[in-house]
C-alpha cells in the first residue's frame, strides 16, 4: 500500500489494518506484523506505527501484549436500548446469527417476586427458559414468566425459531409498547453456569424486564443472564442546549446500548 499525501500517515496505516481485520485477513487472536515490519512496509518510523496501533487498540480492534506484539480482538457491535427490540433483531444488527434452545417450558406457581411484577393472583403461570446463542455461542440465558392467557397464544409455535415479540405482534396484533428494565449483577448458579459455559459463581449481567402492551397489560416478566465477557452496556449523554436545562433536569439520554462480542453475543424479548 502506498501512503497518500495530505493525510496523517498513522491514520492511513490504522485504516489499512482496520480494513484487513474486517475483511478477515487477520482473524481473532491472530498476531499482526510487528512495529518494525509495519515501519518497513510503509516506510515510516516506529512512532508513527505505534500511533496507528494505539488508535486500533482504543477502538477495540486489537489488544497488545508486552514483549509479544499486537493481536486481533473480538469485535463488539453496539445496539440501542432506546428502542424495544427482540433478541433476533439485536443479533441481526450486531452481525450475529441468532438462535435459541428451549431448556424448560412448563406451568408453575410463580415465585412471590414474579407474581408481584405480573400483578397476578393466578396460582399458575408459564415458565419458559431459553439459552440464547449468537453464531452458535452462548450469549444469554432467559427465564421468562407469562400469564396463562399470553402463554396459550404461544402454543404450536417454535420458540427456538420465533421470538415472543414476533408471535404476539404478527399473529395476534398484540404490540409490546413499553418495558421496565432493571440492570444489576448476579452470580451464576450451577444450572445457569453449565448452560452458559462459565464457572459456577461467575459474575453475570442480569437484566430484569417487565414488558407491557396496550392498557399497561403485563405480558411477561423476564430475567436475562448475560455472559459478562460477551456484552457490556454503554451510554451517551448530551448536554442541554441551555446550561440551566442540563443542571435542572440532568443530561438527556441519547443512547444506552449493549455491546456484543462479534462471534458470540439484548435487549428486549
Amino acid at each position: 500500500m502506498d501512503l497518500e499525501s495530505g493525510r496523517p500517515r498513522h491514520e492511513q496505516i490504522s485504516d489499512w489494518l482496520r480494513e484487513q481485520i474486517e475483511q478477515g485477513t487477520y482473524e481473532v487472536d491472530a498476531k499482526l506484523p510487528s512495529e518494525k515490519q509495519l515501519g518497513e512496509q510503509f516506510d515510516v518510523s516506529r512512532v508513527t506505527v505505534r500511533r496507528a496501533l494505539q488508535t486500533l487498540e482504543s477502538e477495540d480492534y486489537i489488544y497488545r501484549r508486552q514483549g509479544l506484539g499486537s493481536f486481533v480482538k473480538e469485535r463488539r457491535a453496539a445496539q440501542g436500548l432506546v428502542r424495544l427490540t427482540d433478541f433476533a433483531q439485536d443479533m441481526a444488527q450486531a452481525g450475529l446469527d441468532a438462535s435459541s434452545r428451549v431448556e424448560h417450558h412448563a406451568p408453575e406457581t410463580p415465585p412471590p417476586a414474579v407474581a408481584v411484577h405480573l400483578d397476578t393472583d393466578d396460582q399458575t403461570v408459564m415458565r419458559l427458559d431459553r439459552l440464547r446463542l449468537g453464531d452458535e455461542r452462548p450469549v444469554a440465558f432467559d427465564r421468562t414468566w407469562l400469564p396463562l392467557f399470553y402463554a396459550q397464544l404461544l402454543e404450536d409455535h417454535d420458540l427456538e425459531e420465533e421470538t415472543i415479540y414476533q408471535i404476539l405482534e404478527a399473529e395476534y396484533d398484540i404490540p409490546i409498547l413499553r418495558g421496565h428494565y432493571r440492570i444489576t449483577a448476579a452470580n451464576a448458579d450451577a444450572a445457569i453456569a453449565d448452560r452458559l459455559g462459565v464457572d459456577d459463581g461467575e459474575a453475570l449481567l442480569l437484566i430484569e424486564r417487565l414488558s407491557l402492551s396496550e392498557g399497561d397489560k403485563r405480558v411477561y416478566f423476564q430475567r436475562r443472564y448475560y455472559r459478562s465477557d460477551r456484552v457490556a452496556y454503554e451510554l451517551e449523554l448530551a448536554r442541554g442546549t441551555v446550561r440551566n436545562e442540563a443542571m435542572e433536569h440532568g443530561m438527556p439520554l441519547r443512547e444506552f446500548e449493549p455491546v456484543f462480542e462479534n462471534g458470540g453475543g439484548t435487549r428486549d424479548e
